[in-house]
């Protein structure tokens, strides 16, 4: 079956027998939250942040966009002070299924929560939003139409004209041949994060790459069982593109948010305490297993911070 590459990603990922209602995540690909509690400790310094800029309020909402397993707010849930925990209104939000074992507190909707105050935060997210890739040809930018079976792609009819508007300003096609991930979709998803939001942070954390500096042929890539692989739309494996987040964050402005900084993994997560530093080699013979401990926490954030991996992720923080 021909698609466009949007039609495609969204039937392989997300229809009856879609990849994502079907497979564990944490099956296929690492994220900050799989590598370690430290991030979801990272969000929960956030949380108190948000809370104290609101002036703790009677109930203080913490929503987790694009959920999977429901490991960040379990772990936020369970870490934070018992004072903060009993105004704590944490929703997880997904297509998959309520994982069993939940705890009973964590609401599970399908839909982004409107009225939010606190902190809503989107950690890989965006980048499974399906979009349309274009390539550009000698009568401008086409759509680049996919099999669904086998991956084999075609050119197919030229782009729309808010296709072509989008491009022109967040992605432009300098040269026959050159590729485009059509990114409009991720900027209506975020901005209706921020017309949900009304006062507190929205933060949205993906692989991502600027206006001045995107990929020449794109950045389509599969997952499956820990590995790259091909991204046939065919519901066997993940499909992702990475993001925009410039274009999200004009998106986002328009939404009603008044301030926002974009930034990488690497900075956000040191401004909240993520170092990497290793504990002082005299605790091993004071406390062997307290170094142990310490040397296994320092290793998982530096991991986070990582510049040439976790690290370099691109972390869009917006206000209202």
């Amino acid at each position: 079956m021909w698609l466009t590459w949007r039609a495609a990603t969204e039937r392989a990922l997300y229809g009856r027998e879609g990849f994502y209602l079907r497979e564990r995540p944490s099956g296929h690909f690492r994220t900050s939250v799989s590598a370690s509690a430290a991030f979801a400790d990272a969000v929960l310094a956030l949380l108190v942040e948000v809370d104290a800029e609101l002036g703790g309020p009677p109930a203080l909402d913490l929503v987790d966009i694009g959920a999977g397993e429901g490991v960040l707010v379990t772990h936020v849930l369970a870490a934070a002070e018992p004072g903060l925990r009993e105004r704590l209104r944490i929703t997880a939000v997904d297509l998959s299924p309520r994982p069993a074992g939940l705890p009973e507190p964590i609401a599970w909707h399908t839909t982004v929560p409107a009225g939010i105050t606190g902190l809503a935060i989107a950690n890989e997210w965006l980048d499974n939003i399906p979009v349309d890739v274009a390539e550009q040809t000698h009568d401008g930018p086409r759509l680049v139409m996919v099999e669904t079976e086998t991956g084999e792609e075609r050119l197919g009819d030229p782009v729309t004209p808010a296709d072509r508007l989008w491009l022109e300003q967040w992605w432009p096609l300098s040269r026959t041949g050159a590729r485009a991930e059509i990114g409009h979709p991720r900027d209506t998803a975020w901005a209706s994060v921020l017309t949900r939001l009304v006062r507190g942070r929205a933060i949205a954390v993906d692989y991502a790459h600027p206006v001045d500096n995107r990929p020449l042929c794109g950045t389509l890539t599969g997952y499956r069982d820990g590995a790259v692989v091909a991204p046939i739309p065919d519901g066997t494996c993940d499909i992702t593109a990475h993001v925009a987040l410039d274009a999200c964050a004009a998106a986002g402005r328009k939404a009603g948010a008044i301030s926002t900084t974009l930034s990488t993994q690497r900075i956000a997560l040191r401004s909240l305490g993520i170092s990497g530093t290793r504990p002082p080699l005299d605790l091993a013979s004071v406390d062997a297993r307290a170094y142990l401990r310490a040397l296994a926490r320092a290793s998982e954030e530096a991991e986070l911070i990582d510049p040439a991996g976790l690290g370099g992720f691109g972390w869009l923080t917006q206000t209202r």
